[in-house]
């Protein structure tokens, strides 16, 4: 079993959060890891340049998201 908790700053980590996971593991071995929520604001250069020319493609050939699930299906038999 595992719980995530989305904190928007470490400030918010308080006693009741402890006593949440006291209550909810009792005894059990726990583990917790703590991870910086990554800022996705600014873009890798790379990422920037295959994005702008992906809109530089012609959309007419673009697949609809059904049709590009109807062909993974159809391709992988699933």
């Amino acid at each position: 079993m595992y719980t995530t908790y989305h904190l928007a700053s470490a400030q918010e980590v308080n006693n009741d959060i402890l006593d949440s996971i006291k209550a909810t593991f009792k005894s059990k071995a726990i583990t917790i890891i703590v991870e910086e929520v990554d800022d996705f604001s600014e873009l890798d250069p790379s990422v920037k340049k295959t994005l702008d020319e992906r809109l530089l493609e012609d959309q007419r050939d673009d697949l609809s998201s059904e049709d590009s699930i109807l062909q993974l299906k159809k391709k992988y038999n699933v």
